[in-house]
């Protein structure tokens, strides 16, 4: 493919940039080529739905559905194979059955609508925890959709995107040991850079490098992990960004307090999944804690504001029914921007409660996972969020806690991350001095990690 089929609106200066990111003598080795595939149609669109995200508010309330949902939910009885076996649909919204990540991987080609082209279907794959990995269709908007969707979120926050012709507005950072990495351009910002890198030294020709590119690309934001951002950290930049914003896995309160206060900027969490895209952005304050935390110190509740003007989301609970507001449950997804696998009722393995503040919706308490109780060393049941909040003060990137049959704690750290008396004096106040508690540093935990997970059978906080 060349670049004129990769970049079908690409201009003068577009190519220079190019030429620049690929040609830089600092740059890394990349391992792909990636365009934005936008032809002019598409990009009327993108800035269709960025006119529509900027309208304003969500059009639901407790018990009264968004305006474009009845219209959705019919375009997936008629058009998508998968919906269409149910036969007749139910009168009532909340009798349609759930689908969960595992109804995507078995035949992900049947959320597709027949009526859609394939002619610029996009195909990628994704990796999973839950033993379900996915191989997702989208289609060059839905891409192009996340660059509203991070100004949107930014504007939260104050700020608002400058970068364009000549400049280097966003770099996407990871760290991994293989990746897919590629500088491109957007033409929604003029043809301003975008880069995808791999901040791992086995992708560059000197480690050195790293920092010498990132300095002289000097991007207006990064977008990526904590992680990524860890080892951002330990980088010798020069320039600072407008802001970070992390959108692949939980932000711990205590690393963001620190990326704050190194980078001199806001950092922003973003709940993002692959099948959905952007979903809501965290509101600022929500890492507020004592000064100086103690242990026992309970976390902060966060409160995320969701994103997309056409996602309606659902709090259910065990059973599916839905969750009251001010009680948690399931999220749980209808709509979205991928209209290469429009979501109905798909829920997400994550948790959280729904409340309405001047009539918008915000998720509050959000958890990238199912609860799980612990048992202490006297038989007492300790909480997964107090373990969060144990250790919401210290700056972990990434980290998992397991506890075997027998009552022992393994957790896993990303190497140097803390140091171990601290996870110690952290957490053996809540489990007790005696429990027996492992810790192994490990460079990774992977893109995708269950935090907390237990070998115990199920306990109630009622059962001591």
């Amino acid at each position: 493919m060349t670049d004129a089929e990769r970049f079908p609106l690409l201009t003068e200066h577009g190519r220079q940039m190019l030429q620049r990111l690929r040609e830089h003598p600092h740059a890394p080795r990349y391992t792909a080529q990636c365009g934005n595939r936008l032809t002019a149609d598409y990009l009327r669109r993108v800035l269709a739905f960025e006119a529509e995200l900027n309208a304003g508010s969500h059009d639901w309330s407790p018990g009264a559905p968004p305006k474009w949902l009845d219209g959705f939910v019919e375009m997936c009885f008629r058009d998508a194979p998968f919906y269409r076996r149910y036969g007749a649909r139910p009168a009532n919204f909340h009798d349609i059955p759930t689908i969960d990540r595992a109804d995507l991987s078995r035949e992900i080609w049947s959320f597709v609508p027949d009526a859609l082209s394939l002619d610029d279907l996009i195909i990628y794959a994704t990796s999973g925890t839950t033993g379900h990995p996915l191989t997702i269709p989208s289609h060059p908007i839905v891409g192009a959709c996340y660059t509203p969707l991070i100004r949107a979120a930014l504007a939260r926050r104050g700020i608002e995107l400058k970068s364009g012709r000549g400049q280097v507005a966003c770099i996407l950072v990871g760290y991994q040991r293989r990746a897919y990495t590629y500088p491109s351009v957007t033409p929604h910002q003029d043809d301003a850079g975008h880069i995808k890198l791999n901040l791992h030294p086995g992708d560059w020709r000197d480690p050195d490098d790293r920092a010498k590119f990132l300095d002289e690309c000097n991007p207006e934001i990064y977008t990526g992990d904590p992680i990524a951002f860890a080892e951002l950290m330990k980088l010798p930049l020069r320039t600072r960004p407008r802001a970070l914003i992390s959108t692949a896995m939980g932000l711990r309160p205590g690393l963001c307090r620190a990326l704050e206060a190194h980078f001199g900027c806001p950092v922003l969490n973003m709940y993002s999944t692959n099948e959905s895209g952007p979903i809501a952005v965290e509101v600022p304050g929500a890492h507020a804690a004592p000064d100086p935390p103690t242990p026992a110190t309970s976390p902060p509740l966060t409160y995320f504001h969701p994103l997309q003007p056409r996602l309606y989301i659902e709090i259910l609970d065990p059973d599916g029914r839905p969750c009251p507001p001010g009680v948690r449950g399931e999220v749980t997804l209808t709509g979205g921007l991928n209209f290469y696998l429009p979501l109905l009722r798909y829920r997400t393995n994550d948790y959280a409660s729904l409340e309405f503040r001047a009539l918008q919706p915000v998720l509050v308490g959000l958890e990238g996972r199912p609860p799980t109780l612990y048992r202490g060393a006297n038989s007492q049941i300790v909480n997964d969020l107090d373990v969060t909040g144990a250790l919401h003060h210290l700056a972990l990137p990434q980290f998992a806690l397991h506890q075997l049959a027998d009552g022992a704690l393994y957790m896993k750290v990303v190497r140097g991350a803390a140091d171990q008396r601290q996870i110690r004096e952290a957490l053996l106040p809540l489990f007790g001095s005696s429990q027996a508690l492992t810790i192994e540093e490990v460079d990774s935990l992977g893109d995708k990690v269950v935090q907390y997970t237990s070998d115990l059978p199920p306990v109630h906080p009622a059962q001591t």
